[in-house]
């Protein structure tokens, strides 16, 4: 699942879920000491679950099924900031 957000000050740029794995980009701006700007992504996994009262929690601690989850959305991620970085230099 892919969803695309809206540019708004603290909210992420793009989620993607594997199961209970999701990831989240978050843009980044600041100032280089050149003092220009500069803009950086970056990630946030966590896995989500529901307590014994069925209520939604999130954990960024992982077990060992969920590593090849997390490892495909990583790598989504990356190819996903990648090209979009290629494309918009050219």
């Amino acid at each position: 699942m892919q969803k695309k957000i809206e540019q708004n000050p603290n909210q992420p740029e793009l989620k993607l879920s594997a199961g209970p794995i999701k990831a989240t980009v978050w843009k980044n701006h600041s100032k280089k000491e050149d003092g220009q700007d500069s803009e950086y992504s970056t990630i946030t996994l966590e896995r989500v679950y529901k307590d014994k009262e069925g209520n939604w929690q999130s954990t960024n601690i992982f077990r060992v099924s969920d590593l090849p989850k997390a490892q495909a959305l990583l790598n989504r991620l990356y190819e996903t900031i990648i090209v979009k970085d290629v494309v918009a230099s050219v």
